[in-house]
């Protein structure tokens, strides 16, 4: 069956979505990992609580995390309106996400080139390749995936601005006027069927709307500054717009606005990364060791390219690089770019293939350190574009430059080959993907790899409940990176879940010293400070961390704990109502300003907050108690009755509950049970002077002082 070329593209189409998607389902059943994910959304209640508008002002206002990302934050909040905290609708948006890439890739080199059979290949490598497991199966690398979205749709934009300014400027030479493209002028708009459409006006529009998509895209992930590099690449090839080495002055002109928004970018991205402690200083990582570093990496993303083994979530920044690793690096990339260069007159593509691949990853080569990594799967997502393409079409140009004869043989030759790679990316990402499933398998895994592993692999353990084992692989970690700040921190934790408050104090101390804007560090020291009695340490240490992180919840309603312990009602009380409106479904928060509230006699208001715990929270045992005990402080004894009966449902083998009960029922006069919860209290706890008290009240017949 003879298929006309746009009958084959549409199939070729579906079938690359088809495996694309069916490649990444998977991973709808894992869970989220425990490095970035609670930051970005398990516990983020601006993510949590899904939609809304002041949500989406926090997107765009804030630097959390260390990101400017708006309209990554808002496709989390959207997540978690549709899912909630399910992991598997989250990841089946970064499949869709990924899937609808993979597309436009192959739509919009087919239209930029009009070739089909390279371009297709391009987008099943990229949609296919093991090292964008990362970038699809991380919740938190929804960045990728939704920059890359933009990213592509402003490169279709540009492709079409890029061809109505050259059918208007033709129509100008052969001295068409007015507003129409006439179907017999003999001008090259093959690409679309719309030959009939206005032509002045539409060159301006597809430039228009490419700025503002490339805007949405900054908006998703700042990488994407090099995008008026990879124009210029464009206008070198495919396009042909300008004569290597010089291009005209109105195709530089023409990308201004385009760095102006990469330029803002950057400024936004590097005040917050450096507000947040993320940038690394010269003292910890000196240029020349960053040089290094960038070469070593350059040289490990065309080897995995190429070889996509030993893949890993956390390569470990080496204070002292491979020599010979990074020379042999360094030389490999200064010959290919040499001979980039020097062929490109003869193969333009592999020019624009080769630097989109060099000049793409500027942003996260190491140069300016972000982090403790020194290179991440993540970031070849889009560099993976251009090496791709320059692989392809100079196979595809060895191929159709060779003799007749050769030509026969080669090409089904090669078309093999390719189809065999295919093949070993899919199944090669199939077996990939199986350690994201969660974050012990992940870092289990990754172990070999860098002592980041470790520390996220003991976080892993001590996510389920093994101590031990944890304990074990923290301490791993800071014997091979003493200053690892993050395994210092959780080691410190660990302590001081343990008890040992000393040692846990000189951890997080240690911690704050690498990294001085560690807000959970100063957040996890006050309270263990608070838990050793040096109160007022852990008062500073809590107010430093707000300062830090002032739209953490909890961090408020801790420092409105110890406000309440010091008898300082007014502060605890606007600590607490930070922290609902912050998080309105805060349980904690909400009994806690109730008990504040009680304390400054405002009885009414207190009742209020502690009926609506109740209804947030119905089987919280503690919400049930601080009710029934508020409604006994207002001598309802029938309202508190069902409240602590409540609460002996959940909690049968607690003194408190059969103690105030008793009380409850007493005062109704209803002695005979009152006496059977007053001996079920002293059973529990037989040294309760009030409870044997008023029992010996009751059985006496002096109701009146049992209670």
């Amino acid at each position: 069956m003879n298929l006309r070329p746009e009958q084959l593209a549409r199939r070729l189409l579906l079938l690359l979505g088809f495996l694309t998607l069916l490649c990444y389902l998977p991973a709808t059943r894992h869970n989220f990992i425990n490095v970035d994910d609670p930051l970005y959304i398990l516990e983020n209640p601006h993510v949590t609580t899904g939609l809304t508008w002041s949500n989406i002002a926090w997107a765009f206002g804030a630097g959390y995390a260390g990101n400017w990302h708006p309209l990554t934050w808002i496709s989390h909040m959207l997540d978690c309106q549709l899912f909630g905290l399910n992991p598997a609708g989250h990841h089946f948006t970064s499949a869709l996400l990924h899937t609808a890439n993979t597309l436009l890739l192959f739509l919009w080199l087919r239209m930029a080139t009009g070739r089909m059979w390279p371009s297709l290949f391009v987008a099943a490598f990229f949609g296919w390749h093991p090292l964008h497991v990362e970038s699809v199966a991380w919740a938190s690398e929804r960045k990728d995936v939704l920059s890359t979205f933009f990213f592509l749709l402003s490169l279709m934009a540009y492709t079409r601005y890029v061809t109505r300014s050259r059918i208007a400027g033709e129509a100008a030479q052969k001295g068409i006027t007015g507003h129409t493209l006439p179907a017999d002028s003999g001008l090259d708009g093959s690409q679309f069927t719309d030959h009939g459409s206005r032509i002045t006006d539409h060159a301006s529009f597809w430039y228009l709307l490419t700025v503002a998509i490339f805007a949405l895209g900054l908006m998703s992930k700042p990488m994407l500054v090099t995008f008026p590099f990879v124009l210029l690449l464009l206008d070198y090839w495919p396009f042909q717009r300008f004569v290597f080495p010089r291009p005209p002055v109105r195709l530089l002109l023409e990308k201004v606005p385009f760095l102006a928004l990469s330029l803002a970018a950057s400024v936004v991205t590097f005040r917050v990364q450096s507000t947040w402690g993320a940038v690394a200083t010269m003292q910890s990582f000196p240029l020349p060791l960053r040089i290094e570093t960038s070469l070593h990496a350059y040289g490990q993303y065309l080897l995995k390219t190429f070889w996509p083994e030993h893949l890993a979530a956390i390569y470990a920044y080496a204070q002292h690089p491979n020599v010979p690793a990074v020379l042999g690096s360094g030389l490999l990339l200064l010959i290919i770019s040499v001979a980039a260069l020097w062929t490109a007159r003869r193969l333009p593509f592999f020019f624009t293939g080769w630097f989109w691949f060099v000049g793409t990853l500027v942003p996260v080569i190491g140069l300016v350190q972000v982090g403790g990594q020194a290179m991440a799967d993540r970031y070849m997502y889009i560099p993976s574009i251009g090496l791709f393409a320059a692989i392809v079409w100079l196979v595809d140009a060895w191929v159709e430059r060779s003799p007749q004869n050769t030509l026969l043989r080669l090409r089904p030759a090669f078309s093999v080959l390719a189809f065999i790679a295919l093949a070993a990316c899919l199944v090669r990402t199939s077996s990939q993907l199986k350690y994201w499933q969660n974050s012990e398998i992940l870092f289990r895994h990754s172990l070999a790899e860098a002592p980041q592993n470790y520390c996220a692999f003991g976080k892993s353990l001590d996510d389920l409940g093994r101590k031990d084992e944890a304990f074990a692989a923290y301490s791993e970690a800071l014997r091979l990176a003493p200053h690892l700040e993050e395994a210092r921190y959780n080691l410190a934790t660990l302590l001081a879940g343990r008890g040992q408050f000393d040692e846990a104090i000189t951890n997080f101390e240690i911690a704050l010293q690498d990294n001085p804007r560690h807000a959970a560090a100063w957040h996890n020291l006050a309270s263990t400070l608070l838990k050793a009695g040096r109160i007022r340490e852990a008062r500073e240490c809590m107010l430093r961390a707000v300062d830090l992180k002032p739209d953490d919840p909890l961090i408020h309603c801790d420092l409105g704990t110890l406000f309440l312990t010091e008898s300082e009602f007014d502060s605890a009380a606007a600590q607490f109502s930070e922290a609902l409106r912050l998080k309105p479904a805060y349980t904690e928060a909400l009994m806690n300003l109730a008990v504040t509230l009680l304390k400054q006699g405002k009885t009414n208001e207190a009742l209020a907050h502690f009926s609506q715990a109740v209804r947030l929270d119905p089987n919280n045992p503690d919400a049930r108690f601080n009710l029934g005990l508020a409604l006994l402080e207002q001598n309802r004894p029938a309202a508190a009755e069902p409240e602590f009966a409540a609460g002996l449902r959940l909690r049968p083998d607690e003194t408190r509950f059969h103690y105030r009960l008793a009380v409850a029922l007493a005062r109704q006069e209803r002695t005979n049970e009152a006496i059977v919860q007053y001996r079920e209290a002293l059973r529990l706890t037989p040294d309760f002077p009030e409870a044997r008290n008023e029992l010996a009240a009751l059985l006496a017949g002096e109701p009146d002082k049992a209670h």
